[in-house]
């Protein structure tokens, strides 16, 4: 193990175990060693106290009750060294009451959420292991199994449901039988958790290889109709029409369109699971009495901005879920002119416009179509694609504002606004017209009409 400890994390804890302490490395980073992963962060756990710690280095900082001292890296995170610590009394589950500091490694372990993650590792004259849990089995035998109790484990900290989902899609593990069934009992615990915790479980399994594995294992879990009850609610709406595609119910249609959109990004992923959210909300009967969902993706739009403020998604994050679900249903009819396709360029947003695309391909396959992309598809991203250097907009007329003022002999005012827009509206139609001297021309018989 120690071939590929960082440098100087490697110094941190040589220089911890010169000190006359017990050092360990635990958690993720040892169950990713194991499983020849990738390690993104290193946690050491010691007998010391956070106030020897911070003798020890000097420039680490401590300002948790969780026993936690940062020691600041060259370019990383800083490493994270926790005192051996027992929790208990844990309040709505999710925080403990009382943490007090442990004795040894074993009684540290105990706190921990799964086996395969209560294992802890010295690199003396080799690497030895600490695995009171058999967790080295549960990972040969790829289980996800809670540290005791599976009932206590939840109750301690709800969101250990939701990380032990998220662990088997990351990971590809099974659930052990009595974990699994503990999941089941406790999933209303979920709702004690806040929505920025949910968040980043959520935004983990919609960024794995398989994420719509980790979505429908969320829905057996009973977890997901408690995160996404706008969603739940398209269990059963059917959106049978004759002569379309879609056989499933709309929320089976929003899990396959995950499944199949070809993005990895999870805010394109989640836009996609979210982007019929809104049909439930105004499904209705048109003439024949088939089934319609009039406007859905504005209802969807609105829906969705709840759903990602209860989140606590970034302002970034939010615009591309809604700006993608609100405008998904574009045409693509081969006869759409130059100027809907820079319209739907600048509705959609320049730096959407691709996943804008994938959002489309995963809807059409999530909906039974067999082809990804219709030919109509084909030739509009074509289109689009001819547009997108960059899309024609206001700041690309051939007179500005200053032009206009001058010509007509008018002041800085609301009214120069609207000739420009009106300038605007007729060049993006035809952009041969866009030279000063007709746009100046323009400009004078749109004066005299009024």
């Amino acid at each position: 193990m120690e071939k590929v400890i960082p440098q100087d994390v490697l110094e941190i804890y040589k220089k911890l175990r010169t000190a006359g302490f017990q050092g360990f490395f635990v958690g993720g980073c040892v169950r990713d060693f194991l499983m020849n992963r990738t390690i993104t962060d290193w946690d050491l756990t010691t007998d010391a106290t956070p106030e020897e710690i911070q003798k020890i280095f000097p420039t680490s900082f401590y300002d948790n009750r969780f026993g936690t001292v940062g020691i600041p890296l060259k370019d990383e995170y800083p490493l994270e060294i926790t005192t051996f610590r027992t929790e208990s009394g844990y309040v709505n589950a999710r925080h403990p009451e009382k943490v007090e500091w442990g004795k040894s490694i074993e009684e540290d372990l105990s706190r921990r959420d799964f086996t395969m993650n209560a294992i802890a590792a010295t690199i003396e004259l080799k690497t030895e292991y600490v695995d009171p849990y058999n967790g080295l089995k549960d990972i040969e035998k790829k289980l996800i199994r809670t540290v005791g109790l599976p009932d206590e484990r939840f109750g301690e900290d709800a969101l250990r449901l939701l990380r032990a989902v998220r662990f088997a899609t990351q990971l590809d593990f099974n659930m052990e039988e009595e974990t699994w069934k503990s999941i089941l009992k406790n999933a209303e615990l979920i709702t004690k958790i806040s929505g920025e915790r949910i968040r980043d479980e959520l935004l983990k399994i919609l960024a794995s290889e398989h994420a719509y594995d980790g979505t429908k294992l969320l829905d057996l879990a009973g977890m997901l109709d408690l995160i996404f009850p706008e969603l739940a609610r398209g269990k059963g709406i059917s959106q049978t029409r004759p002569g379309r595609h879609h056989t499933s119910d709309v929320f089976t249609h929003n899990i396959e369109s995950l499944k199949h959109t070809p993005s990895a990004d999870p805010i394109v992923r989640l836009a996609t699971l979210l982007h019929d959210v809104g049909k439930p909300y105004v499904e209705g009967k048109d003439e024949e009495g088939h089934v319609i969902f009039y406007n859905h993706e504005v209802a969807g739009a609105r829906i969705a901005a709840d759903i990602c403020d209860r989140l606590r998604l970034s302002h970034k994050q939010k615009e591309k879920v809604v700006t993608l679900i609100r405008w998904h249903m574009f045409t693509v009819d081969e006869h759409i002119t130059d100027s809907a396709i820079r319209r739907f360029i600048r509705k959609v947003g320049l730096k959407n416009v691709a996943d804008m695309m994938d959002l489309r391909i995963g809807d059409r396959l999530g909906g039974g179509t067999q082809v990804a992309e219709s030919w109509r598809l084909k030739r509009f991203k074509e289109r689009v694609a001819s547009e997108l250097n960059p899309p024609f907009s206001m700041n690309d007329l051939a007179i500005d504002g200053n032009d206009i003022m001058h010509e007509l002999n008018i002041k800085p005012g609301p009214k120069v606004g609207e000739i420009l827009q009106k300038l605007f509206e007729e060049v993006d139609e035809d952009l041969s017209k866009n030279t000063k001297e007709y746009l100046i021309k323009r400009l004078h018989e749109i004066e005299k009409s009024k």
